[in-house]
């Protein structure tokens, strides 16, 4: 290589290192830019998603007064049809039938020459006698398979019947259910009213940080339905106000909200949830059964000064229909709206300062009634068949009692219902659970589970609890399989008396 190869070789590599080092610079200062972008995005994300949350809070009401809370029977029966016929292609296709010319045509035929010669007509005939063996072995085998085809095919059919026949009974039955329901509704039966505003109330769309756990209860003398219901602590409101990038810093900034706009938030949200329940329930009363509400909302939060779980209410009124129906909601100043109305609301609720309800949630329901336990006066290794159908429904609800649940005995009536109705006071994970006590000497069949979720409908329960002295046919837990019942047989409530204390036996004479 020349001198002057060599140089012009130099030359070159620099222009492309300097080339290379331009294009690194270009794509650092793109990625940089890019950097800078991503977090002005990032920025102007969360400042959006604030904005959002706000105003999401700031319309609770308005959102309630845009849509009818009418729930209507006939949403709630099944138009879901059963799925078509469908057999696999190899069962619903039949195979093609052998036919005689496809073998008889692959033997090669004969010229006039070729006849007259014994050899040539012999090989021929042997030819032909083959594919005739091979179209008659073929076509018995065809017709078995087709027979195996047409039995397998026919054994579908059957099972899919079966399957549909199944299918369009259980649909059948549901949306009688339903048209008992509404029939019940309409004639103000308790537990149908309270299954039907749970459904009202389930309905409403809140922002998905509110809890919307409630309980209900109906007193069909006066026409009225307390509803107890919890709403979202003070942490619902963001507290930052707005986020700033700071570029020389690479930061995302927080201004925070003002203490006394987070507390004229969160008042405003007491309020507005106060107002839109109320309207909600009184705006889907389709049967005219509900003359007065009575609402208290409490919130789940944690005693500062003990560290102990505490559930203040924070606002309760007893609302009459006739003066309620003359307000303007859309335009009225909410606390102001309430104060008219008689409610009692928490002057501090940011700080949970409890008011007291217009009327304790658990001295509605008439049914209670209050019994000493059972479970303290038992004799050593008692037989539970010894007891009478009410001792063993006291049983089992101070069993339930023990194990931490809030539980209470209804009275006894003939109609078969609820047994025990207990609380989970939990949050999230709680509810209402009704129990229903069998002392039984036979197997429970599937009628008494389809009587409890009946039941847990009315009741508006999240649960359902059967408990009994023997055990459980194979529909029972069939039935119970896809849904929030529980089956304790006999077993099973021995095991959970003796894990809270009590030894016991089951003994049938």
């Amino acid at each position: 290589m020349n001198e002057a190869e060599r140089k012009r070789q130099e030359r070159e590599r620099i222009r492309v290192m300097k080339e290379q080092q331009r294009q690194q610079m270009q794509f650092e200062k793109e990625e940089k830019l890019r950097y800078v972008e991503s977090r002005i995005q990032e920025t102007e994300d969360l400042n959006s998603e604030t904005k959002q949350q706000i105003h999401q809070l700031n319309t609770i009401l308005e959102q309630g007064l845009r849509v009818s809370h009418v729930v209507s029977f006939a949403s709630l029966k099944s138009t879901e049809q059963f799925k078509e016929f469908v057999a696999p292609h190899e069962i619903a296709v039949p195979m093609r039938r052998p036919e005689i010319e496809q073998y008889t045509s692959q033997v090669k035929s004969q010229n006039v020459l070729q006849k007259l010669i014994p050899m040539l007509e012999k090989k021929y005939q042997k030819a032909m006698l083959e594919a005739k063996e091979q179209f008659e072995h073929d076509l018995v085998r065809y017709e078995r398979s087709e027979r195996e085809r047409l039995s397998k095919l026919n054994d579908l059919k059957v099972s899919y019947e079966q399957e549909k026949a199944a299918f369009e009974l259980t649909i059948k039955t549901n949306n009688l259910e339903v048209d008992q329901f509404g029939k019940r509704y309409r004639h103000g039966e308790t537990e149908a009213v309270i299954a039907y505003n749970n459904i009202v109330l389930e309905r409403s769309q809140y922002p998905m940080e509110f809890p919307q756990q409630f309980r209900l209860a109906y007193l069909p003398d006066s026409k009225e339905l307390v509803i107890d219901y919890e709403i979202p602590n003070k942490e619902i409101v963001p507290t930052v106000s707005e986020y700033k990038y700071v570029k020389t810093r690479d930061e995302i900034t927080e201004k925070p909200r003002k203490d006394q706009e987070i507390k004229n938030l969160y008042a405003d949200v007491v309020a507005s949830v106060a107002l839109r329940t109320i309207h909600e329930v009184f705006d889907a009363d389709q049967a005219n059964i509900i003359e007065v509400i009575v609402f208290s909302a409490y919130v789940h939060s944690v005693d500062p000064a003990t560290g102990k779980d505490i559930a203040p209410y924070l606002i309760s009124t007893r609302v009459i229909k006739e003066k309620f129906k003359e307000l303007d909601l859309s335009r009225v100043e909410k606390s102001v709206c309430l104060r008219n109305l008689g409610a009692q609301v928490s002057p501090r609720p940011s700080e949970l300062q409890a008011v007291k309800p217009v009327l304790e949630f658990n001295m509605v329901d008439k049914r209670f009634v209050d019994h000493e336990s059972l479970l303290d006066s038992l004799q050593s290794l008692p037989n539970l068949m010894d007891l009478n159908p009410y001792e063993f429904e006291k049983l089992v609800t101070d069993l339930f009692a023990r194990m931490g649940l809030d539980t209470k005995l209804i009275r006894s009536s003939k109609d078969g219902g609820v047994d025990c109705v207990a609380f989970d006071t939990r949050a999230i994970l709680g509810g209402k659970i009704v129990i229903q006590a069998k002392r039984y000497k036979n197997t429970v069949g599937v009628s008494a589970v389809r009587d409890l979720y009946g039941t847990m409908m009315n009741e508006g329960a999240n649960k359902g609890i059967l408990v009994t002295t023997k055990s459980y046919g194979p529909d029972a837990y069939e039935f119970a399989k896809d849904k929030p019942i529980e089956l304790i047989d006999g077993g099973g409530l021995l095991y959970l008396l003796e894990q809270n204390g009590i030894q016991a036996r089951i003994i049938f004479e």
